[in-house]
């Protein structure tokens, strides 16, 4: 089969690209639909649109010097067909849940208060040691 410029051919998408899809089509020719020719609306991801393994038919657009085969898919849709689009893939919704905090037995007052006195001496140890360094005091820096 000769392929010729104009020609209206069904073919298998072999392989889908970000910016178009292959479509093999038969006695070992393979061409080429950009992105831009796959519907009468802008395209954002061809995979909404085609899947590969999908027949689909195409027009020849052109056929350069180098055997490389321009197709569309657009060019066979009516200009007055509704333009249906993909149906849009939503992010997964992520609900906050607050932070996560260690549940302590309500009656273990001593415990709560032996942890809440350590973890505060060590931040006031933090903050001590971090304006004596920006004051000059011990552990700063001496002998400009």
């Amino acid at each position: 089969m000769a392929i010729e410029e104009g020609a209206i051919i069904t073919g298998t998408v072999s392989g889908l690209t970000g910016f178009g899809a292959f479509v093999d089509l038969g006695d070992g020719k393979r061409g080429m639909v950009h992105i831009s020719e796959v519907a009468n609306t802008y395209v954002q991801n061809i995979q909404d649109y085609l899947v590969e393994g999908q027949e689909v038919t195409v027009q020849v657009l052109s056929i350069a010097e180098n055997g490389k085969i321009s197709l569309s898919i657009k060019r066979l849709i009516p200009k007055d067909a509704p333009v249906e689009k993909p149906p849009r893939r939503e992010p997964p919704k992520i609900v906050w849940q607050g932070p996560k905090r260690k549940v302590v037995a309500l009656g273990d007052f001593d415990g709560m208060m032996s942890r809440f006195k350590q973890v505060s001496e060590e931040k006031c140890g933090e903050l001590r040691r971090s304006t004596d360094a920006k004051r000059g005091g011990r552990g700063g820096r001496r002998g400009r």
